[in-house]
């Protein structure tokens, strides 16, 4: 088993920068308001993401 870190490990903050990857400015550059095209279809999908989540847990 081979010791932490090997010579293949590379730092999540190496590899963003190798991608370019900046941080957000704000949390507002992570909403999304057209994620869902309704609210009955973002109700659907939460129903469903918190069922799947209990069964995981049960």
């Amino acid at each position: 088993m081979p010791q932490w870190p090997t010579a293949e490990h590379v730092p999540a903050e190496e590899l963003a920068r190798r991608q370019g990857i900046r941080p957000i400015a704000s949390v507002d550059a992570l909403a999304r308001p057209d994620l869902s095209e309704s609210d009955n279809e973002l109700d659907g999908f939460l129903a469903d993401l918190y069922a799947s989540r209990r069964a995981g847990a049960a």
